[in-house]
Order: C-alpha cells, then sequence, then structure tokens
C-alpha cells in the first residue's frame, strides 16, 4: 500500500494535488482503471452471470476490475515514482485497498447466503469500516492509532498478545475466509459445471479443496496475528476428545458423506427409499443428503443413516424400474388368446420399455374371479409412476371391453327372514 502520510504532511499533500502534475497522475490512474474494465470485460465473454464472484453484473461491481485496478495502480507507481510526486497515488491506492476487500466480503456472502438479510447490514458495516480506515490511513492517524493499540498486551500462557494482533487477526481473518470461500466456489462450479457420469467424485473433490482451503486459510489468519501454532496442539487435542465424545454422531456423518461419495453407491439422481421415504437424490453434502419425493417434499437425511441402514436404490445399475399392476377375469375366460393381446397392448402404451417385454401372469384363483398380474418396465422412472400404471389399466380395461370380458366384483345374497 501506498507510505502514509504524517499530519504535518497534510499540507505538502494538498499542494501536491492542486499542481497541474496531478493532472497526469490523474489521467494514469484513469487510465489504468480503463484498461481494467477493458480486460475484465474480454476475459468475462459476452455472458453476464449475476452470481459471478469476480466478474459481477456490470465488471465494476466484480472483485477482478478492483483487484486488476489495483495491480495496475502499483505497477503505474512503480514506473513513475522518479517523475511525479505521487499525491494523487497515496490516496488512489487506499481506495482501491479498500474496494477490493469490501467486494471480496460482501460477494463471497451473497454466493453463500443469498436470501439472508444479515448481508446487506454486513455490507454497510465492512463499507464503513473500509472507508474509515482508508481516511485514517491517508491523513496518518491509522499508524498512531495501531501503535496506541499495541500497548495494550496481555497473556495467554507463554504467548504474549496485543489489542492490535487481536484487530490485524480479526481483519486477516475474515479477509482470507471470504479468499477461501470465494476461491472454493469459484473451483466448485468449475468442477460441476457439465458434469454427468462422474459428478459425485467431481463433488467430494469440491468438498475437500473448500475444506482445505479453510484450514490453510484460518492458519495463515492465525500466524499473521502473531499467534503461536504450537499452542493449537493442546486445542488440537480438546477438539478430539470432543469429537470423540459431544460431537461423534457430528463427526460420523461427515465422515459418511465422504464415503458415501467416495465409493459411488449413492449418487446425485439416484432413485432411493430410506426409512419408509422415496425419493430422488437431489444434492449430497458432507453432513445430510437431500432426497425429493413426487410429490414435492424433500427429506434431509443423516449421512450416516445411510451408511448404517439398508437402503433401496432403484438406480445403482440402471434406470430401469418393474411396475405391476393387478386385474381380475371372470372364470371361463379363455387365457391362452387373451394373454398375448395384453402383452402387446401394454408393450404400445408410451413410456414402457420397449427393451423388455411385459408379461402378464396368473397368480391366483380368487374367489371372484382369475388374477392376472402385469409387470412391466419404465425407463424413466422420475417422470412419475402413477402416470404410467394409470395409462396401462386404462389400456387393459378398454380391452376388456372391447373383447367382452367381465371383470368380476364380489356379489352377496342377502336373505330376510320374516
Amino acid at each position: 500500500m501506498a507510505r502514509p502520510v504524517s499530519a504535518d504532511e497534510l499540507t505538502r499533500l494538498f499542494d501536491q494535488l492542486i499542481r497541474p502534475s496531478s493532472l497526469l497522475e490523474m489521467a494514469v490512474v484513469l487510465g489504468c482503471l480503463a484498461l481494467s474494465w477493458l480486460l475484465v470485460r474480454l476475459w468475462r465473454g459476452q455472458q453476464a452471470d449475476p452470481r459471478s464472484i469476480w466478474f459481477g453484473h456490470h465488471i465494476v461491481d466484480g472483485v477482478l476490475f478492483p483487484v486488476l485496478s489495483l495491480a495496475l495502480a502499483l505497477l503505474a507507481r512503480r514506473l513513475l515514482i522518479d517523475h511525479l510526486p505521487m499525491a494523487v497515488f497515496r490516496v488512489a491506492i487506499p481506495v482501491l485497498v479498500s474496494l477490493a476487500g469490501i467486494r471480496l466480503s460482501v460477494k463471497a456472502l451473497k454466493v453463500f447466503f443469498p436470501t439472508s438479510s444479515t448481508v446487506v447490514a454486513f455490507e454497510r458495516t465492512v463499507s464503513w469500516l473500509a472507508w474509515i480506515g482508508t481516511i485514517l490511513w491517508v491523513t496518518g492517524i491509522l499508524p498512531l492509532l495501531l501503535d496506541e493499540l499495541s500497548e495494550i498486551t496481555w497473556k495467554i500462557g507463554a504467548t504474549t498478545l496485543s489489542l492490535r494482533n487481536v484487530v490485524e487477526g480479526t481483519v486477516s481473518a475474515v479477509l482470507v475466509l471470504m479468499l477461501s470461500l470465494s476461491l472454493s466456489s469459484a473451483i466448485e462450479a468449475r468442477l460441476l459445471k457439465g458434469a454427468t457420469d462422474n459428478l459425485s467424485l467431481r463433488k467430494i473433490a469440491a468438498n475437500a479443496i473448500r475444506a482445505m482451503l479453510l484450514g490453510l486459510g484460518l492458519m495463515l489468519a492465525l500466524s499473521a496475528a502473531g499467534v503461536d501454532l504450537t499452542a493449537l496442539s493442546v486445542l488440537g487435542g480438546a477438539v478430539g476428545v470432543g469429537l470423540g465424545f459431544g460431537l461423534q454422531k457430528l463427526a460420523a456423518n461427515y465422515v459418511s458423506g465422504f464415503v458415501i461419495l467416495a465409493e459411488r453407491s449413492l449418487r446425485i439422481g439416484d432413485l432411493v427409499k430410506v426409512d419408509n421415504f422415496e425419493g430422488r437424490i437431489t444434492d449430497i453434502n458432507t453432513r445430510y443428503t437431500v432426497l425429493r419425493a413426487a410429490n414435492g417434499r424433500e427429506a434431509i437425511v443423516p449421512n450416516e443413516l445411510l451408511i448404517t441402514q439398508r437402503v433401496e436404490n432403484a438406480s445403482l445399475a440402471d434406470n430401469s424400474l418393474m411396475l405391476t399392476t393387478v386385474v381380475q377375469v371372470a372364470y371361463g375366460t379363455d387365457l391362452h388368446s387373451l394373454i398375448p393381446k395384453m402383452v402387446g397392448l401394454v408393450s404400445e402404451v408410451p413410456r414402457v420399455d420397449q427393451r423388455q417385454s411385459p408379461a402378464v401372469h396368473l397368480t391366483a384363483f380368487a374367489a371372484d374371479g382369475l388374477e392376472l398380474t402385469v409387470n412391466f418396465w419404465v425407463a424413466d422412472p422420475e417422470n412419475g409412476q402413477q402416470n404410467v400404471r394409470s395409462a396401462v389399466n386404462l389400456a387393459i380395461l378398454k380391452l376388456l371391453n372391447d373383447s367382452g370380458i367381465d371383470i368380476p366384483f364380489a356379489q352377496r345374497v342377502v336373505q330376510i327372514k320374516s
């Protein structure tokens, strides 16, 4: 960042800003902004994705524009430092740093929490803090304030911390966290883009990369704050004890999530039945799996349940699913001529799989008639099962009516004694 100016240099800075040379500096800064806008525009292409962290919807509201502008401004400042007084750059560079920090933090939170109302309040808070920090830096008050915060210290074990370490560590942790979330989101979007059969492997890779980036970012933030990382070994042991007792279920769900994604026994899009709930898997997270039923209801199933209990997967080998319907015909019906007609008619029903021929079996001699069970296959059970079963029943009913075959029903004789 630009060198801070002390309080007695503010007058000289103002005198430099009103000189004609500052117009040249202003032109260079504007040129850096224009070049950054052009590069981001060419990089993004014609398609504008408002959810993009790096590009945004209008280019200037993304993270890449202020970051690239800051890099170009620093490069121009290094090239022109011996020829110009650098008055405008002393103001422009802190402003670009603040703008990049605001864009990074707000954009990352909006992607991960799109419906949260707290994000708006957080955006305003970050904006006010960033601009106040910029003003304090340019005026030279911020270094003095940081020196005063360094005098407030306390000891935690063998480590001495100051209030300045806490403030700088908090800011570093937030920035590193936002950067880690942004990078992991971009990597996950790139990994899941166009995924078909290997979606589960890409999902586990995205989750592993996110966890690794967050862990590495947290360690860097603590190191930047002056915290001795070796002192975290005690905390790690305490966390391990907590996972072994109070958090064992949570840890089991996370481990089960990675096992499911790794062995691919359950994949996104599979039609499964778990604990009397049947639905299609729409998402597999590290802690739970989301099932969506045909009626629109969704079930959040802990991953441990999918590992320890029986799960019926109708799409593990292929998507074909056998459906069954039952009909009765009167005794004396010529089944040898009726069954081939039913098989041919069911085969012509839309959505019935032509690769596997339907089958009609005499399954019972019922009290009222002969019970026939019709088995047929569908290749797209995700489009519904009741609708294709209804179409098969209607086709069978029409065949029986056209053939003059009665569907028996129970009859009772009631005698009334005088």
